[in-house]
């Protein structure tokens, strides 16, 4: 296994960890240290990008206001009324659109629709997809320019 190969499996599972985390945060409004804490303690993190699963986390939650109002600008409804799990996952997304212009957008939109197909209703994916393309040409002009 190539270190890419193990860097994206690690970034995956870091994903999907977070998305959990957020969820708990959002359905509790606990403490998003406690949360973070408490996933590293219940969690097997060997194959994990503990650093990515940590800033995924506590990222979103630094920058909620702007990833929501890119979000909003392409939803037909408010962000709030998302199903918890879709809206961790658009959160994430939004967040790598942003903030981690290293990861390439299309790699950003796959991940989101793997952990959608994963963990939400059938068609979810869709409505997943179609907001987060929107957001990724808004805030990655120039990378999506040529798609």
């Amino acid at each position: 296994m190539s270190d890419n190969t193990g860097l994206a499996k690690a970034r995956g599972k870091a994903r999907r960890l977070a998305m959990q985390a957020l969820y708990q945060w959002q359905i509790t409004a606990g403490d998003i240290d406690a949360i973070e804490r408490q996933f590293f303690e219940e969690n097997d993190m060997t194959n994990v990008d503990q650093e990515y699963f940590s800033e995924l986390l506590l990222g979103v939650l630094n920058e909620l206001t702007p990833i929501d109002t890119a979000l909003e600008k392409h939803m037909p409804r408010s962000i709030n009324s998302v199903d918890p799990v879709e809206r961790a996952i658009l959160r994430i997304a939004a967040y790598e659109f942003i903030k981690r212009p290293d990861v390439p957008y299309r790699v950003v939109l796959n991940e989101a629709v793997v952990l959608t197909k994963k963990f939400c209703s059938a068609n979810s994916h869709t409505f997943i997809n179609a907001v987060l393309d929107k957001v990724a040409r808004d805030i990655r002009t120039h990378e999506t320019a040529s798609a």
